[in-house]
């Protein structure tokens, strides 16, 4: 089959290449030309692990086109799919500009006798009904089309083995025919088909991310709330999670949730909740949440120091709003450094990836080659990310470079009990001192 995705980033590229790996011809389309000729050489700009080689084999084998010029793509493709960023407003609402605009170039160049526009970007019910007016309004007389909803649930870091073995394939349809091309598309995937109405698609992709949000926010309430009582949050965690109903997955607690999905998701239902005229009250509490778990981190930094930050050296470990991945949209670090920085502390920090977009982001940090330089005459260190080459550190090592050997670890790395043996002064997320 020859399909089209529109859009090259974690959904775009990814899917792209995994249909093509599968023996499909596709193409992506974008609208920057330095990045789309990169993108021919395999130059990739996200970090996705094995996604690189995905590219590159597949751009060898002449299944893996790109392009700026939607009559190259369009005309020969049986499905279509629309994969651009839908980022908030400032009200909360998703930003839908970018989906429509595609929708418009999409419509002038249908020839296929029939063809499938299909969304994979988050959207709000009702969008791809606007989509099909787009389209109905512009295409040619002759030509048939429907519109379906397919939303993605790509993990970042474990994006290529997600779309290969989802835990459910979610299609959105109006038609067998669209229905039928889309399941015979995604015969060789793995995962239990949901067939349902376009607009059922679309909520089941912002409830399945604010659910997951709100399991996080509720575990750092429980691990404040266990700070405050003296209690083990991780075991109490633990003791729940272990409950079949509820399941341990997102209970761990930490400094708050970040990323392209979460934090945009979770406003856009809200304000897809106020349009209908429901106050989402329970969304509101787990922004509020999660913001105060990143501020906890903050707090517990000023407690460590005396309450004055001022012209003290704090290491920050891990930039990037989860580990294997580059991302820093809406990454817990860039919060805590830039209040830190306000306080006139001066910010040490190392990523294994995330650096150069954290270049982007970031003013007056000192980007260190790697743990220990950071550790190098810091008052204090954070671990913001769990990357695996932070979790067996050599200690003393670490211990002997620091001004102080203070540590909070926000995300519950290390065993408290081995870092105080150390001499380390040590502060987890919801574990009693």
């Amino acid at each position: 089959m020859t399909i089209t995705f529109i859009g090259h980033g974690y959904v775009g590229l990814v899917s792209a290449a995994v249909f093509a790996d599968l023996g499909n011809t596709v193409w992506v389309i974008g609208h920057t030309y330095e990045k789309i000729e990169n993108l021919k050489k395999g130059i990739i700009a996200i970090y996705e692990p094995g996604l690189e080689e995905l590219v590159k084999r597949n751009i060898k084998a002449k299944r893996l086109f790109f392009t700026l010029d939607y009559k190259e793509a369009i005309p020969n493709s049986q499905a279509v799919f629309i994969t651009v960023g839908t980022p908030p407003k400032k009200n909360g609402e998703a930003d839908l500009s970018a989906v429509f605009s595609v929708a418009k170039k999409i419509a002038q160049n249908l020839i296929q006798p029939y063809t499938v526009v299909a969304t994979k970007s988050t959207v709000p019910i009702g969008t791809n009904r606007k989509i099909k007016k787009i389209i109905m309004d512009i295409k040619p007389k002759k030509i048939a089309f429907d519109v379906a909803s397919v939303p993605e649930f790509l993990r970042e870091g474990q994006a290529i083995s997600d779309t290969l073995h989802p835990d459910r394939i979610v299609f959105g349809t109006e038609s067998k025919k669209a229905q039928d091309l889309l399941v015979a598309l995604h015969d060789s995937i793995d995962g239990r088909y949901i067939l349902t109405s376009i607009e059922t698609a679309e909520m089941i992709k912002y409830a399945a991310n604010a659910f997951l949000a709100t399991k996080i926010s509720y575990a750092n309430a429980i691990a404040y709330l266990c700070e405050q009582a003296h209690a083990d949050g991780l075991a109490v965690l633990e003791g729940i999670g272990l409950d079949k109903r509820i399941g341990s997955s997102f209970l761990s607690p930490g400094a708050g949730f970040g990323g392209s999905c979460f934090p945009k998701d979770v406003k856009a239902l809200i304000a897809i909740a106020k349009h209908y005229g429901y106050d989402f009250g329970l969304l509101k509490q787990v922004e509020n949440i999660n913001s105060n778990a990143t501020k906890g981190i903050i707090d517990k930094v000023k407690k460590l120091l005396g309450d004055d930050v001022n012209r003290k050296t704090i290491g920050i470990l891990g930039l990037s709003f989860k580990p294997n991945t580059d991302d820093m949209r809406d990454a817990p670090s860039v919060l805590i450094i830039n209040a830190l920085q306000k306080a006139g502390a001066k910010i040490k920090a190392y990523d294994p990836v995330a650096i150069s977009n954290a270049k982007k982001i970031l003013r007056n940090v000192e980007f260190c080659r790697d743990s220990y330089s950071v550790a190098k005459g810091s008052d204090i260190l954070i671990i913001m990310t769990e990357w695996n080459e932070f979790r067996q550190l050599d200690l003393q090592k670490i211990k002997s470079l620091m001004k102080k050997p203070i540590l909070i670890d926000g995300r519950n790395i290390y065993e408290p009990k081995k870092l105080r043996q150390l001499g380390f002064v040590y502060e987890g997320v919801g574990r009693s001192a």
